[in-house]
């Protein structure tokens, strides 16, 4: 198991054993994969540790000071013994650089023309109950202060910027409704609605944690919705996320976003256009994470309706370790077909896409996308654990380098490509897997026998719609069905074990399956208990009644046409 430390200013990374195992490395020793098995062990995980300090209750205040916002008049405040908060109507200016005392400020009553701007070189901690500040100038809250600042949501509270950011001096950062340099940790129980019409809703330039158990809804016409520099971590409470704009993100770190439970709702409908600043085309995404994507707890569900846009993006590698995570991409691809390398202005519309490794060990993870790719990796896919269920018009799954399973339930459907797609060798060892081509050239289960790659059927439970790539090495017998149904339910048994598999209603070539004996397959039949999965397509641990038998012969692969669509890869609009 790799572990992350995150410190205050930066994410570290202890590893152990060779460079590749370092998960910002996106190198891969075995993307070659010579030889008959994966070499996948085990499960691929990683251990992110987060700052004890994050707990408000390790810190002592000295001082408390009260401020309330008056619509129509001036803010009063109380408690203020040194002087450090100063009053200009409803524009509030705290100044603690000079003291080294740690300040609790306790927020209340509304104001439509104001803001709260606090300097200092301490902790601190923002009481909000039931404050509602509107700044049609710029931030509704600007914290220049650098050190932690926890945020305690009391009662219904709400933050909103104007249009421009009018007052924003020179030499500051101003980048959202609710702005700080340096951490923001929130907590408490109550409701935080912040509107940005200006710039991004919620951003730190350092890191950002949500913890028990407020429930926070960010909504950025202009900007990202939710940002944190160094990271992004869910621990705890409801968190909703929008934003309406093209190129920008729901929930985005130039480093680490982290899930630990809570209930996470990412909207996203902006779409691709230029960077000017840049100069390039940028698209948008639900979750855009440029180091580190883990997810160990909780619900995340993300959408994204923008043309060109991504459900969860990250530059290395993700990591789904446990929770419930359901993405769905439904907007169109932009510029041409989104695979030319000489036009740099196309973006594909995919459910989750990472430029690094993507390793799978635990949790449901469900990804659908209309246009492209459902899963994507540009290195390779380690699934050993979890269930998976991909469904897009492209490759459902697809990857640059070595695909592997070695454990839990997946399903990989396609209705216009492959299901399961590897660029690298393709081993399937363990687990169950259902995997549907739409048929013609398009088939089931793909690695690149043109690059010098294989197929490894070695272990596991395979229910295939389409075939597989000719020139597969089946060390464990396949068989085939002299037909099939559309749109029938399916059982599979070997010895105790019953799977169920719901057909689709098009494509793929023909019925295969694999197993540790030869099975008995059934058609026509009745599902009953067990565990749903696979978007309803499946049931696993329950039972099958009714049927009819289904004759099976052996396999040797090759259905779907020359190769299958062995030199198919990731797009090219990344």
């Amino acid at each position: 198991m790799k572990k992350v430390y995150l410190l205050p200013l930066c994410v570290l990374v202890a590893c152990t054993g060779c460079s590749k195992d370092n998960p910002f490395n996106n190198g891969d020793a075995d993307l070659n994969g010579a030889g008959s098995t994966s070499g996948v062990t085990g499960a691929t995980t990683i251990e992110v540790s987060t700052d004890e300090e994050d707990l408000i209750a390790g810190t002592n205040f000295d001082r408390t000071i009260t401020i309330q916002f008056n619509e129509g008049g001036q803010a009063t405040v109380g408690g203020d013994a040194n002087g450090i908060v100063s009053v200009n109507g409803n524009k509030v200016t705290v100044n603690n650089t000079s003291t080294s005392e740690k300040v609790k400020y306790e927020l209340s009553g509304s104001t439509s023309d104001g803001f709260l701007k606090i300097y200092s070189n301490n902790k601190q901690a923002l009481v909000l109950n039931g404050v509602s500040i509107t700044n049609p100038n710029g931030a509704a809250i600007n914290n220049q202060g650098k050190k932690r600042c926890f945020v305690v949501v009391n009662n219904s509270n709400s933050l909103a910027d104007g249009g421009t950011y009018s007052e924003t001096s020179e030499n500051e950062d101003e980048k959202a409704a609710f702005f700080s340099e340096g951490q923001l940790i929130f907590s408490g129980s109550g409701s935080l609605t912040v509107t940005a019409k200006g710039n991004s809703g919620i951003t730190s330039d350092d890191y950002l944690h949500f913890m028990s158990s407020p429930t926070i809804k960010v909504t950025s016409n202009a900007g990202h919705a939710v940002r944190g520099k160094d990271a992004v971590i869910v621990s705890d409470g409801v968190l909703e996320a929008i934003t309406t704009r093209a190129m920008k993100k729901g929930v985005a770190s130039d480093s680490l976003v982290l899930f630990n439970g809570g209930v996470t709702t990412v909207t996203v409908s902006g779409g691709t256009a230029y960077d000017d600043e840049d100069q390039e085309f940028k698209a948008s995404a639900g979750i855009k994470a440029d180091q580190l994507f883990v997810m160990n707890a909780g619900t995340l569900t993300v959408s994204n309706s923008g043309s060109g846009g991504k459900g969860i993006s990250g530059d290395g590698p993700g990591y789904f370790q446990g929770g419930t995570v359901k993405v769905t991409v439904t907007g169109s691809n932009y510029g041409q077909s989104g695979r030319s390398s000489s036009n740099d202005s196309s973006k594909s519309a995919k459910g989750i896409k990472f430029d690094g490794n993507i390793y799978i060990s635990g949790g449901s993870l469900s990804a659908k996308a209309s246009n492209h790719e459902a899963i994507e990796s540009k290195g390779k896919i380690e699934i050993t654990g979890g269930t998976v269920y991909a469904q897009s018009k492209d490759d459902a799954i697809n990857c640059a380098g070595m695909l592997a399973i070695t454990g839990g339930s997946v399903c990989a459907w396609s209705t216009g490509n492959d299901g399961l797609d590897a660029n690298g060798n393709l081993y399937i060892e363990g687990g169950v897997v259902y995997a549907i081509g739409s048929g013609g050239a398009e088939v089931a289960v793909d690695a690149n026998t043109e690059g010098g790659y294989k197929l490894y059927v070695n272990g596991g439970t395979l229910f295939a719609i389409g075939g597989l790539e000719n020139g597969a090495q089946l060390s464990q017998n396949c068989y085939q069905a002299s037909s099939w149904s559309k749109n029938t339910w399916y059982s599979l048994s070997v010895g105790s074990d019953t799977y169920c598999f719901k057909t689709p209603s098009s494509g793929g070539n023909g019925l295969v399956v694999s197993a540790s004996s030869e099975p008995e397959v059934l058609s026509g039949i009745s599902p009953s208990g067990g565990t749903s999965v696979f978007g309803g397509m499946g049931v696993l641990g329950g039972s099958a009644s009714g049927g009819n038998a289904v004759s099976l012969s052996s396999y040797s692969g090759g259905q779907g046409g020359p190769g299958g669509r062995g030199m198919g890869g990731p797009g090219m609009g990344w």
